[in-house]
């Protein structure tokens, strides 16, 4: 009989000894499997990563190199700008003109800039007679031996160095160099050399180089075709380069991480290597990465063969990969004892995997919360970032936020939303905005990124575009902000549209002038013949006034529209800038001063007249007289305009106009001006009006009122002096009309003058 009612407890099943074992070591070979796709995918990511940087390097150096070779093809452009089609300019010309460049400062790579001469052969020994007798004793073409065309570097700078070994060069003489001189005299653009070695170069640290020819054309002569071309070339501007020189500093401080080859051409030899990087490695030794890239300058293909540095391949991090291979084998090694631990004493091991496995799960939901939370914060760091909960406070604040809208972290978290980035006005609408996302999860914003305004702490408006994600949470409805600060787009956007604006007064200047210009050589040529038959009716009537007395009173008649005609006539000129001047060096505070009277008188007592005149003022070389009768025109003009009551302002200015600025945009040339604007009070003009005021013939008055001679007359006659006149009107406020008069450099004004009677 049994000793107990209890049933006997069956006696626990055995497992074999190697079973825990075989175990563990199954759970450590997955681990290390693990471990190795985790670490190899770490190790591919950090080599991508590194690929990026290397692919974004080489793509910058040859955006780079590109600019800085269109930079040096604009300079021998504006050199040929400079040249105005004559070859022949002087020494002390071409050094002050290199002098302003100061090409040593703003271009490095490039090392001189020069003029290559055509000398016929007929022409040579008179050639470098001339140049001996201009101080340069020991002058000669080189290399000596009769040639059928010669050409001559008769101006280089700078002028000493080794420089002075190319002075009298017949670049022409050497095959490489011809070739690049034809291209571009028969294209008319630029054309660089193949790789030649620089007579520059002594015998120490020779480099490869190239040159770049920009051809010049005798002025006035066409060019429109390749005949034409040809016999127009008078010469070339041209710069030699050193390619070390070149490619020093072009990848700025990381261009240590790139090893750098160039090659002339589509094919990559040492025949073609233009530059190599100082201390490259050998071609045998095999890079991480490598790139070939090919550029056009100057109709000319150069092959980049780019390789990554031992110093770019050192910077791939391999630590995190160590790091995970370290910790892999560490949790395998502890896994694999857990699981001994769990086959070889199973209560022991229920246990401990319950405490574990709660312990995990609490530590993945902190992980993977913190990681979410970390993501939205980082996922755009440029931009402002915030987080709001369902009771419209903020949780979160990044220093972005607190350089945006002035409230720090410290002083940002726990308070309202609205208090710290909305306008006192906006905040109850607000307000209700937020109850209603937190109630639904609803709002506009969350469509896609809005441009809205907001408030920074001073309570100045801010426009920004913001990009809000709703979060559901116990309480409601949170939400994550991110907010760009978008003036520095807006003030972009508007002056790209301010500047449009100006190109678009310039294209529309420049019609009215091309107008004005057609205009101006049709009246020119109509009143030189209309001068002509007056000058014959004027000689004949004054023939039968002698022996016609009777007659005598018709006659005079005739002659006095004669006389008109004569006016007409010369008005007509004047538009035309075909009227003959006499400058004078003229102070015109001085002239101004003297025409007092005479401009009172054609204003009239009922109109004031004002001066305005700047302190210093430049003289200027034009025709006092003309001038006189321009200012005279232009004030009468005024009057007519008031109706013979208001104010007439006459300003007296130094203009300094540059290439870019806002005169310049209307075709003024940079340069140094005296201006003159004639101000009035008057009903002014409609643009229809003001575009059309400088035609000839063309006016508002009544008839029998005015000729519409006399702003074209002054249109022509600023023009003919080299200066600019421009119109400004406003319809009901009054017109100005500016005239900008060349700088005079003389210290002193001419002589008085003997005025015209006007």
């Amino acid at each position: 009989m049994p000793l107990s009612d209890h049933p006997a407890t069956p006696a626990p099943q055995r497992y074999p000894a190697s079973v825990p074992l075989l175990l563990a070591a199954l759970v450590f070979l997955v681990s290390l499997i693990v471990t190795y796709v985790v670490a190899d995918k770490v190790e591919r990511t950090a080599e991508n990563e590194l690929q990026a940087t290397f692919d974004y390097r080489v793509r910058d150096l040859a955006a780079i190199l590109a600019r800085r070779m269109a930079v040096y093809e604009q300079v021998l452009q504006g050199t040929r700008g400079f040249l105005r089609g004559a070859v022949d300019v002087s020494q002390d010309d071409f050094a002050d003109y290199y002098a302003i460049l100061r090409l040593n400062e703003r271009y490095p790579g490039i090392e001189a800039i020069g003029i290559a001469t055509i000398v016929p052969p007929a022409q040579l020994a008179a050639h470098v007679a001339a140049m001996r007798a201009a101080g340069f004793s020991g002058y000669e073409i080189k290399p000596p031996g009769p040639r059928d065309f010669y050409t001559s570097v008769t101006h280089i700078q700078p002028f000493g160095g080794r420089n002075l070994r190319a002075f009298g060069y017949d670049m022409f003489s050497e095959p490489v160099r011809r070739a690049a001189m034809e291209a571009a005299r028969d294209t008319g653009a630029a054309v660089a050399t193949g790789r030649v070695t620089l007579v520059q170069e002594g015998a120490r640290n020779v480099q490869s180089g190239f040159l770049m020819y920009v051809p010049v054309y005798r002025r006035g002569m066409p060019r429109a075709t390749l005949a034409e071309r040809r016999a127009a070339i008078a010469g070339w501007v041209y710069a030699p380069f050193r390619m070390n020189d070149l490619m020093r500093g072009l990848g700025g401080e990381h261009a240590s991480d790139l090893e750098v080859e160039v090659y002339d051409g589509k094919l990559a030899s040492e025949d073609t290597l233009l530059y190599r990087s100082p201390g490259a490695s050998p071609p045998a030794r095999r890079a991480m990465f490598s790139r070939t890239e090919t550029m056009d300058t100057a109709a000319r293909t150069w092959t980049l063969a780019i390789r990554s540095a031992p110093q770019l391949e050192a910077t791939l991090d391999k630590r995190p990969t160590a790091a995970i291979a370290a910790t892999g084998i560490g949790l395998g090694l502890l896994l694999s004892l857990v699981v001994w631990l769990l086959a070889t004493e199973r209560r022991r091991a229920l246990q401990l995997a319950g405490g574990m496995t709660l312990e995990l799960r609490e530590s993945r939901d902190r992980i993977d919360a913190e990681r979410q939370r970390i993501r939205l914060i980082l996922q755009n760091a440029y931009d402002a970032f915030l987080a709001i909960g369902p009771d419209s406070r903020v949780t979160d604040w990044n220093e972005q936020a607190t350089k945006l809208f002035g409230w720090s972290e410290e002083e940002a978290l726990g308070r309202e939303a609205v208090e710290l980035i909305t306008a006192p006005e906006w905040r109850e609408r607000w307000r209700a905005h937020f109850v209603a996302f937190h109630a639904r999860g609803e709002c506009e914003l969350l469509a896609a990124p809005t441009e809205i305004m907001l408030a920074d702490r001073d309570g100045r408006a801010l426009p920004v575009e913001i990009a809000v994600t709703a979060l559901p949470s116990n309480g409601g409805f949170a939400a994550v902000a991110f907010v760009r600060d978008i003036r520095p787009r807006k003030v972009q956007e508007e002056r790209e549209r301010q500047r449009q604006a100006r190109l678009d007064e310039a294209r529309t200047a420049l019609l009215r002038s091309q107008k004005l210009e057609a205009v101006g050589k049709l009246t020119g040529g109509v009143a030189h013949d209309f001068n002509n038959i007056l000058h014959i009716i004027s000689v004949n009537v004054q023939l039968m006034m002698r022996n016609e007395e009777t007659s005598r009173k018709r006659l005079l008649s005739i002659m006095d529209a004669v006389e008109r005609g004569k006016k007409l006539a010369a008005q007509l000129l004047a538009f035309a800038r075909r009227q003959p001047l006499h400058p004078s060096v003229v102070d015109l505070a001085q002239l101004i001063e003297r025409m007092d009277s005479l401009l009172h008188r054609a204003a009239g007592d009922a109109i004031e007249i004002r001066f305005a005149i700047a302190d210093q003022l430049w003289h200027t070389l034009v025709d006092p007289n003309q001038l006189e009768n321009v200012l005279l025109n232009l004030v009468i003009n005024a009057r007519d305009a008031m109706n013979n009551e208001g104010r007439i302002t006459i300003a007296l200015d130094n203009v300094h106009v540059e290439e870019g600025d806002a005169l310049a945009i209307t075709n003024i040339r940079p340069g140094d001006y005296v201006r003159i604007a004639v101000t009035d009070t008057g009903s002014g003009m409609p643009p229809e009006v003001a575009e059309r005021a400088f035609e000839p013939f063309f006016t508002t008055k009544p008839e029998g009122k005015g000729t519409g001679l006399g702003l074209s007359m002054a249109h022509g006659f600023v023009k003919q002096s080299g200066g600019h006149i421009r119109l400004a009107s406003t319809p009901g406020e009054g017109t100005t009309v500016c005239v900008f008069l060349p700088r005079a450099l003389q210290d002193r004004p001419d002589p008085l003058y003997i005025p015209t009677p006007h």
